[in-house]
């Protein structure tokens, strides 16, 4: 079960991976607005899986949320879902954007 302490290191976890994730996301952004697709696609699948690295954090305390334990909301935990829930968003709207860029460019 995870402690105070290991709820701080898995939203810092979190931070960390949607960060990653964001920066990545940004860059295939501007891949594709040079058409570089195939760059811009690689930039979207390295997001992915850091997007999961942060989804396995948060789904370690919510297993064990659901198995009984307790925990005490702190900001930085809050602060974390949000940079995971806007990197989720910031995903979904690049994905959009490369779909219309190579749509543009043929």
């Amino acid at each position: 079960m995870p402690t105070d302490t290991t709820i701080e290191q898995i939203a810092f976890q979190l931070i960390l991976h949607s960060g990653n994730a964001k920066s990545l996301l940004m860059e295939a952004m501007y891949k594709a607005r040079e058409e570089n697709f195939t760059g811009a696609r690689l930039k979207v699948n390295e997001a992915k899986e850091e997007l999961k690295k942060a989804h396995h954090s948060q789904t370690s305390l919510i297993q064990s949320e659901a198995g009984g334990q307790k925990y005490e909301i702190n900001i930085l935990l809050i602060h974390a879902q949000d940079h995971l829930m806007n990197t989720l968003t910031t995903r979904d709207l690049v994905e959009e954007i490369l779909f219309l860029h190579e749509k543009t460019s043929r």
